[in-house]
């Protein structure tokens, strides 16, 4: 059996360029990646050095803001998931404590009139943005910006993937059309390196819900992803310029499971704090997601019924927050048990 590598770096310039042979080697390399464990790093994208390294610097100086002011945010005070997530909100790898982490999330600005906003469509809403970050107006364009770039290379992510699939590259245009992304900005304090790291965990082992996340690291590591034919956790270096690209639940689902939404984990054991920016591309919340073109033997079933970007999606949140608030109630429980009863006397 060969020793196991960690996700390749592709150059992914020649899907903009002239060369059709180096445009197959690329697609051919994705497809082994898809088949394999569906993750992968690309450079050579369209996405400017210094957008990523502003857009980093406006994460930073997010989470540095005293806690009062971030909650002054708090995405519970709406129904739409933007807004701050606090340290140990989620969890989603049972059996682990709720996730070592702080997040923002951020998304395309829906107003309150738009018919996804009026329909309750999969986390759509005007974003909540910080009142006392400095430099305000520059946070909110350089991450708008960022954003919408981002949002690009994910549909030339999924027209390389498409040609993986011997269909044609717009293959994905209505699933990207009027689509719903989430990004968050990840901050993970620095843990103590006598923690329990199964309690700690940055973010506990777990796949993606939607189609497809870019991520982009800053220089501190701690991503690891799981090699399924041996069992090992294999590290995922901080390559500066490069997204690690993985496919979502939802993306294997209509692949018929051919193509892999991989577990991956965070675990911050550098004793610095670290700082990413993931990008959740989920689709266009009406889209119906059904087995993919050559995805299944000629006559045979599909493994799964067709289900709505907007259904599937929102039942995998639930399932990872609910997973969270019992693990505290239950924690609380202990605690309150724990605790020996005082008795008072009265005169």
């Amino acid at each position: 059996m060969a020793t196991p590598t960690a996700p390749p770096i592709l150059d992914f310039s020649p899907f903009h360029g002239g060369d059709s042979e180096a445009k197959s080697k690329l697609v051919e390399e994705v497809r082994r990646c898809c088949l394999y464990n569906g993750f992968f790093q690309i450079t050579g994208h369209r996405v400017p050095l210094d957008l990523q390294r502003g857009v980093m610097k406006c994460a930073k100086r997010f989470f540095d803001l005293p806690l009062e002011e971030k909650m002054q945010i708090d995405k519970n005070l709406n129904t739409f998931n933007r807004g701050y997530e606090l340290l140990r909100s989620q969890m989603l790898e049972a059996g682990t404590g709720p996730e070592l982490k702080e997040g923002l999330y951020i998304g395309e600005e829906i107003s309150e009139d738009h018919p996804y906003f009026v329909k309750k469509k999969l986390n759509s809403g005007p974003n909540q943005w910080p009142q006392t970050v400095p430099d305000r107006e520059e946070f909110q364009k350089t991450t708008m910006e960022y954003y919408h770039a981002v949002f690009e290379l994910a549909k030339d992510v999924l027209a390389v993937v498409a040609l993986t699939l011997d269909v044609d590259s717009t293959f994905f245009e209505p699933l990207a059309e009027g689509a719903v992304a989430t990004m968050r900005y990840l901050h993970y304090p620095a843990q103590p390196k006598d923690q329990d790291e199964k309690l700690n965990r940055g973010i506990g082992a777990h796949t993606d819900f939607g189609c497809v996340t870019l991520l982009l690291q800053d220089e501190v590591d701690g991503l690891q992803v799981l090699d399924m034919p041996t069992g090992q956790w294999l590290d995922v270096k901080p390559v500066e310029g490069a997204y690690v690209v993985n496919l979502g639940d939802l993306f294997m689902r209509m692949a018929n499971d051919k193509y892999k939404s991989n577990i991956h984990r965070v675990i911050n054991k550098s004793g610095r704090e670290r700082y990413s920016i993931p990008f959740f591309f989920s689709g266009n919340p009406d889209y119906l997601c059904e087995c993919l073109p050559n995805c299944r033997e000629p006559g045979a079933p599909a493994k799964y019924p067709p289900i709505s970007v907007q259904d599937r999606v929102t039942e995998a949140y639930k399932e990872s927050y609910t997973r969270a608030e019992e693990y505290k109630k239950e924690a609380e429980m202990k605690k309150l048990a724990s605790t020996p009863a005082i008795s008072t006397i009265r005169a």
